[in-house]
């Protein structure tokens, strides 16, 4: 790198002023150390889904997500369990999970977790953020 000049602005800014080719310099030493935190991400992931800890999401679930089907039967499709199924996994009646993927019940907090148990899932995949979904459809 060339030389910096350092300074003060009157009102006690300080300043550096590089030569064009010195910023140039820096934001491609960025860009490459943007890449590098992105590659070891993917890396990192790619050993995950080996493992089994993660998995790829078909865009069509993603899409029924996103247009605000009810994710327990989305998931649960996904999954490929019957209703009867997933709700014997989760210790609720078939009734009990057919409420909760109409909108009919709520559902408790513990009942969310057990299913998302079943479903093998975080919670978060279960539980709709309202300011989330308030975002997407105006």
């Amino acid at each position: 790198m060339n030389s910096a000049v350092s300074f003060k602005t009157p009102n006690g800014e300080e300043l550096v002023l590089l030569s064009k080719q010195d910023y140039e310099d820096l934001v491609r030493q960025a860009e490459l150390a943007e890449d590098l935190a992105d590659a070891e991400t993917v890396r990192v992931f790619h050993e995950k889904l080996a493992r089994g800890e993660e998995e790829l999401i078909p865009l069509e679930i993603v899409e029924r997500l996103i247009d605000g089907e009810n994710p327990i039967r989305v998931w649960r499709e996904h999954r490929g369990l019957s209703a009867k199924k997933l709700a014997e996994i989760a210790g609720i009646s078939a009734a009990y999970l057919s409420e909760l993927e109409t909108g009919k019940k709520e559902g408790s907090l513990s009942t969310f977790k057990s299913i998302a148990t079943a479903l093998r899932l975080d919670l978060d995949d279960l539980v709709r953020n309202e300011t989330d979904s308030s975002a997407r459809h105006p």
